[in-house]
Parts: C-alpha cells; structure tokens; sequence
C-alpha cells in the first residue's frame, strides 16, 4: 500500500471508535445516569408548559412560569460553578436529583388528591412555585454535570464523550416527548411527574456508583473571590468569552419556542397533546441526526459551524412561526433540532477544550446561566403574546437571531477560524 493512500475503515471499527468512550467503567456510570436525568428534563419540557396553559390559558403564566425559574438559575448558577471547583461533583449531582424527584412527586401528588385542577382556579401557583425551586436546583447542580466529564475521561476521549453524552440526550428528546404526550392523552398529567420522579431518582442512584475521585481545585473559605476570578479569567480570555457570548445569543433567542409550542400546537395547528409531542420528537430526531454527523466530521471549522447553526436555527424557526400546516412545521422543526444539536455540541466541546481546569466549573456555569436568561425571554414573549400575535413574536425573535448570527459570522474571526 502507497503511504499516501488514506487508511480505510471499516464499519464496526468506525462504531467502535464513536462508542470509545464507554469503555471507561466511569464514563459508563455516568452516561446512563445523564440517560435518566434527561428522560426526565425531556418529559418535563411539554408537561409543565402544557399543563399550566390547560389550567389557565394564559401566555402570560405561561411565560411567568419560566421567569420564576430564570432568576435562581441566573443568580444561583455563578456559585453552583465554583461549589463545583471547591466540592465533589458527585455530591451535587446526588443531591439536585433528588430534589428534582421530590418537586415532581410534589406535583404528582397534587393532581392525585385534587389540589391542582381547572375547577381550583388558584391552584396554578402550586406549578409557579415547583418551578421556582427547580430553578435553584438547575442552578446548583448543571455547572457540575458538565464540568465533571473532564474528570473521568481523559483528555483524548473528551470529545467523543461529549458528543455520546449528546447523541443520548437527543434520542430521549426523540422518544421521551412523545412518550409523556401519550401518557397525557391516554392517562393523564399525573403520570407523567411520577414516572419522572422515578427518573431522577434512577439518576441518582445511578450516579452514586461514579467512583469518588473528583479533582477539588478551589479552594479557602472566600467563595465570592472565586466567582470574582472566574469572570475576570472569562473576560481575559477573548475566545471564551466570544462562544459564550453567541452561544446566549442563540439559546435567548431560538428556545422560548419550547415554552410557547402549547399556544402553537392548541390554538393554530390545532393537533393536542400527540401533536406537541409529535414535533418536539421530530425536533429530537433533528438533533440525534446531527450528533451522527458530528460523530462521523473531523475537528475542523467547528467554529464556522457553531455560527452557521445560529442561522439555521433562526431560519427554521421563522418559517415554523407563520406555518399553519403541520406537514411544514414538522419539516422546519427537524432543523431546528439539528442546529441545535450542533451549538450544544460544539459550543460546549469547545469550551471544554480551551478552559483551564481550574476555572472548568465556573465557565460552565456561565454557559449554564443561558438557561435563565432564556427563561427570562420566554417571560417577555409570553407577556407580549397576549397583545400580539404569538406568530409574530416568535417570528421576531427568529429575525434577531439571524441578523447576529450573520454578524458573528462576518466579524468573529477569533471563532470562524477556531478548528
């Protein structure tokens, strides 16, 4: 064989390259824990919208739902990421599972005795609340779901870990959606929070297997000096900052649809519960196509493609906005998932990949803190949806995020460049 003939590879040795990472014991553990955790976010994704806007049919509450959770994320977040610095990871893990699991049971057992119903008219706060406390709990916990990959993979296997930690996520945001539209339609609410309960404390028990070997890098007793260093390590470093900076833009701007979709799904496609779970699992199947293409490209222009994504997102979804056809919407909200896929994947890799680890926990909490801020878009939308068209406030923000997309594109040569 020539020495410039490229090396061929066959078809098991290419999956057994993608599947590499599952041969660390620890790595395992903790993909089949995500596997649960996500389950149970991804059910809770078209439930809690859906339910609150049954009860009280109000965008605005519908919004107000994720305001009240945008805040502890927003503001707690910044210390979830240097308790991640300064604790075992794990222990925060264990703990925000089952604080997720007792929120859901909570809600579960209030619609079984009848607390939360239409006929209780108030009752809509029991949900405000839940969402609230889940706010603290994402806070404090998500910084050390992603920070804690580095500590028991190594640095060679880091990405392919992330994008099977990925390709995991997007085949339950595949199923898990149109399991819990199912379960709603065919049983009722109830059902589904219980069945998440059971979830989060799978992922917990799960989790409490992960060999206990976690790097403690911070440490004294100041912990406002370190979120302090932190922020000033981010701002010196102009290429950290810069996917920070997008990726917010693109999660503010292209996920309050999520929130939204039961005004979509009720009111203008007219195709209930099956049918929010039916799009949001073809947004899933979006996304799990692009884990597999991300699974088979080399590490090359990934920041050209963490841009692009931002104009995909913002062209799907503006089409999705005016749709009045299901076959359409169904069309457009598979690239809505595929971009979306691509700005998770490879924003969160590339963060990973040009992080110190000493400040590993408290970047991925400023990644984690989008999350809020989106939450705090989605507030607005709702607010405005109750005056203006929700198509045209969906559309709006489809828009805006193609715009800033398009100038990252043009001017942000620090990301386009990066491979």
């Amino acid at each position: 064989m020539k020495l410039s003939e490229p090396v061929k590879i066959g078809p098991i040795t290419f999956l057994l390259r993608i599947l590499s990472s599952l041969k660390n014991p620890s790595y395992r553990i903790y993909f089949f824990g995500t596997l649960a955790h996500f389950a149970a976010m991804s059910m809770q994704i078209i439930t809690s919208p859906l339910l609150i806007f049954r009860l009280t049919e109000s965008p605005a509450l519908l919004g107000t739902m994720s305001l009240v959770s945008a805040a502890p994320m927003i503001g707690i977040s910044v210390f979830g990421g240097a308790f991640a610095d300064r604790m075992r990871k794990k222990k925060l893990l264990i703990g925000g599972l089952i604080g997720s699991a007792v929120i859901a049971l909570i809600i579960g057992l209030s619609l079984a005795t009848g607390r939360l119903n239409h006929e209780n008219s108030d009752s809509w706060w029991i949900l405000i609340v839940a969402s609230f406390f889940q706010g603290i709990i994402i806070g404090l916990m998500m910084p050390a779901l992603q920070a804690i990959i580095p500590e028991i993979v190594s640095r060679d296997q880091l990405m392919n870990a992330i994008a099977m930690n990925t390709l995991g996520i997007n085949v339950l945001n595949l199923i898990a959606p149109i399991a819990a539209g199912f379960m709603i339609d065919s049983f009722d609410f109830k059902a589904v929070y219980f069945t998440v309960a059971c979830f989060y404390l799978l992922a917990a028990f799960i989790i409490s297997f992960i060999p206990a070997k976690s790097r403690i890098i911070a440490s004294g007793n100041n912990i406002l000096a370190d979120i302090q260093k932190g922020f000033q390590y981010i701002r010196k470093d102009s290429l950290i900052m810069l996917i920070l900076v997008f990726t917010l833009i693109v999660v503010v701007l292209s996920m309050p649809y999520q929130q939204l979709m039961p005004i979509f799904t009720d009111d203008i496609l007219k195709v209930g519960a099956r049918g929010l779970g039916t799009l949001m699992g073809v947004a899933g199947a979006g996304a799990l196509i692009g884990s597999l293409v991300l699974a088979v490209l080399p590490n090359k222009k990934r920041g050209l493609m963490l841009m692009g994504s931002g104009v995909v997102a913002g062209v799907a979804l503006l089409v999705f906005s005016f749709s009045r056809y299901m076959g359409l919407s169904l069309f457009f909200i598979f690239f809505v998932g595929l971009s979306q896929t691509f700005r998770q994947t490879i924003g969160s890799a590339l963060l990973q990949s040009y992080t110190q680890d000493v400040y590993m926990g408290r970047v991925m909490s400023i990644l984690n803190m989008q999350w809020g801020f989106m939450s705090l878009c989605t507030f607005l939308a709702g607010i405005l949806a109750e005056v203006v068209n929700v198509q045209w406030v969906l559309g709006s923000l489809s828009i805006l995020l193609i715009a800033l997309s398009l100038m990252f594109l043009i001017f942000s040569s620090n990301i386009r460049k990066v491979e």
